[in-house]
């Protein structure tokens, strides 16, 4: 089977001793780079190991035609736009089960209108993930509430809203946050 384990690590910015720590269990990086350059060949074990640790699906790591990625053509930095020195690749995301969206229809704190934010849900007991980030949170009657998690109690949690001068909101177990991950803006 041939693999692009290689190409998505260095999209994703990662090193091999960033994946074998996110694999789970963790391995070392020697065996990453044994499955990247097929000196051991990868069961759908490792596979999915390594798609879970880069974030990705596992078909995302496997050469074929109907693979969705886009070529970096260009870099921008400080002194402007250069050519790349090698070959790079974006892998465009993917939908997941428990992801949910947000469309920004009025222009709120860093968001604009037309921005997609693309948001995970998170279960209570892994809350602690959410800290210091936007998230989406429910509240009574179908309503909801967007903001920055600020603290985290075993009872309830405590949001700031992104508008200035919002005040704290507190809301008693919610059943799910769901934390902002992916921002997608139209120019």
């Amino acid at each position: 089977m041939i693999t692009r384990i290689r190409q998505v690590r260095r999209a994703r910015g990662m090193t091999l001793d960033d994946v074998a720590r996110a694999c789970v269990p963790p391995t070392t990086p020697q065996t990453i780079g044994r499955l990247e350059t097929g000196m051991r060949t990868v069961s759908i074990g490792w596979l999915n190991r390594i798609a879970d640790a880069l974030g990705v699906d596992p078909q995302d790591l496997v050469q074929g035609d109907e693979t969705a990625e886009l070529p970096i053509v260009a870099l921008l930095g400080s002194s402007g736009v250069t050519a790349p020195r090698k070959a790079g690749i974006v892998v465009p995301p993917r939908v997941h089960e428990g992801q949910v969206a947000i469309v920004v229809v009025n222009s709120i704190g860093e968001y604009r209108v037309g921005d997609e934010i693309w948001c995970e849900t998170l279960k209570q007991e892994e809350f602690g993930q959410a800290l210091n980030r936007d998230v989406l949170a429910p509240r009574p009657a179908g309503r909801f509430i967007f903001g920055r998690m600020i603290n985290r109690d075993e009872d309830k949690v405590q949001i700031l809203p992104l508008e200035t001068g919002g005040r704290q909101q507190v809301l008693p177990n919610p059943p799910w946050v769901a934390v902002a991950r992916k921002l997608v803006r139209s120019l």
